[in-house]
């Protein structure tokens, strides 16, 4: 087997560049003087470059060797690149962990948040039995099957997330070349039952009710409750917003003087700044929880663990103190102040806007429109309505015969 390259020659190379020795094989030296083995090989009609190793670890010898090999092979029709391919796959375990590291950036509440910790514990529990230490281009529809079958009528929900995250990791397997077909896709859509789509709402109050919950909650006993717990719950009622976004303020996002909260977009489900308009009764609250304020700048601590913002368990233990926890979640106070917006006239475009959601199209384009003043004026009236004996005479509503 001769070729152009001697063991002379190849030591003596010290310019940059691709040096052929027939045959498909070349000599690649780097502008640092390194030397790599290179073989330029057409399999099945598609030309690869095909590293072979450095020298002089792999010697003149044993590069002709391994070429000669590999043309052989692919002349029969077969990959010679399939086994190293293979020998890089990773586990779908490693796959997983893999992606959760792409995602994490996306995820507003972080890598201690309950969306990262729920993606993975889906999976560690319904998944990695079956697939943690099975290569992904290993995995078969079958696989998944059996993962989704036992759950997709009994937990849709859950089963959908876990199908959802298995097809996530192998699409990102066949970006990186190391599967070809996503056992998770429409391919197994015939073996599994449709089941419909059903928007699970969060459990709300009727607004008349707001009040009396908001006495209640002031009423818990300091041993059964912190402070910095029910003045929060009640910045979430009288504001309107998320329980993350309030369990998240900062001082530093408060302007008293101007009774605004601004809460960066990067705290916002929509990416977006969003200016709130605070209440008489929303400040006072703010007044009472400046007695609290630590070196970590949030409004509302821990009251366990300081320097850290509290859990959303602090705010629905408080639901399940008073006794309305079969009855509404926090998060559900956002539909009570909805509804009491629909129930009272108040204008659509402003109870959307004061509840930070994206509207499209020509709603979307009025919303661009300066309605800051407008929304101040809806959340005083909400205040007086859901704490009337903290905040004036409660609104009038016109009953229509």
């Amino acid at each position: 087997m001769r070729g152009k390259l001697t063991n002379a020659r190849i030591k003596a190379l010290k310019e940059a560049g691709r040096y052929g020795d027939g045959n498909t094989l070349y000599l690649n030296v780097a502008p640092s003087g390194s030397k790599q083995w290179v073989q330029r090989l057409t399999i099945k009609g598609r030309q690869h470059d095909m590293g072979l190793g450095g020298w002089p670890i792999v010697t003149l010898a044993e590069a002709r060797e391994a070429a000669f090999d590999n043309r052989r092979l692919a002349r029969k029709g077969g990959d010679p690149l399939a086994d190293k391919r293979r020998a890089k796959v990773p586990t779908f375990k490693d796959a997983a962990y893999a992606v959760y590291a792409v995602n994490l950036p996306r995820w507003r509440d972080g890598a201690k948040g309950k969306t990262a910790r729920n993606w993975l514990q889906q999976l560690q529990r319904h998944a990695f039995p079956r697939l943690g230490h099975k290569p992904i281009d290993r995995i078969g529809r079958e696989d998944v099957l059996a993962i989704l079958t036992p759950i997709w009528t009994s937990t849709p929900r859950v089963a959908r997330n876990v199908r959802q995250r298995i097809r996530l990791i192998l699409e990102w397997g066949q970006a990186h070349g190391f599967v070809e077909h996503n056992a998770a896709g429409e391919m197994i859509n015939g073996a599994l039952p449709a089941i419909p789509s059903v928007k699970a709402h969060h459990r709300s109050l009727p607004h008349e009710d707001v009040a009396s919950a908001l006495e209640a909650i002031n009423a818990i006993e300091a041993s059964s409750a912190s402070e910095t717990a029910r003045l929060c719950f009640r910045f979430v009622v009288l504001t309107a917003c998320r329980s993350g976004e309030a369990r998240g303020a900062l001082w530093s996002e408060i302007d008293m003087d101007a009774r605004t909260w601004v809460i960066p977009a990067e705290r916002m489900k929509a990416g977006q700044e969003h200016r709130v308009p605070l209440s008489d009764a929303a400040v006072k609250i703010l007044e009472a929880a400046s007695d609290y304020r630590d070196k970590s700048d949030l409004v509302f601590p821990s009251p366990r663990k300081r320097m850290t913002g509290m859990s959303d368990n602090y705010l629905n233990g408080l639901l399940k103190t008073v006794g309305l926890a079969d009855k509404c979640v926090v998060h559900g106070f956002r539909s009570t102040f909805r509804d009491w917006c629909a129930d009272t006239g108040k204008p659509r475009e402003i109870a959307e806007a004061a509840l930070a959601h994206t509207v499209k199209g020509v709603e979307g384009a009025y919303f661009r429109s300066d309605m800051f003043q407008r929304r101040r004026e809806l959340m005083d009236a909400w205040a007086r309505y859901a704490v009337p004996g903290e905040a004036g005479e409660a609104d009038v509503i016109q009953l229509h015969g």
